[in-house]
């Protein structure tokens, strides 16, 4: 497996939240009641570093709880972040 950030993680396990629900990020801003700035830079990665709180939303509006959001393979198979 290729190694990713965490940034990189959160990034890809919102995409795939977004491709499950068959929503767009601007939908998923919408329903979670996060801007769609802030959507828009985690996933252009100009944001590496989102906030619990915002991701908890981005879980609320697509009816998930934080557990599910990291538990997938992208969290589980991250390099140590401190070198």
């Amino acid at each position: 497996m290729i190694d990713i950030t965490t940034g990189d993680a959160v990034r890809q396990r919102i995409l795939e939240l977004c491709r499950e629900h068959n929503i767009t990020i601007n939908k998923l801003a919408t329903i979670s009641g996060v801007t769609q700035s802030t959507v828009n830079n985690i996933i252009s990665m100009r944001n590496n570093s989102a906030t619990i709180v915002t991701i908890k939303k981005l879980c609320d509006g697509v009816g998930i709880t934080l557990s599910d959001f990291f538990s997938t393979d992208y969290f589980n198979n991250l390099e140590q972040e401190i070198k």
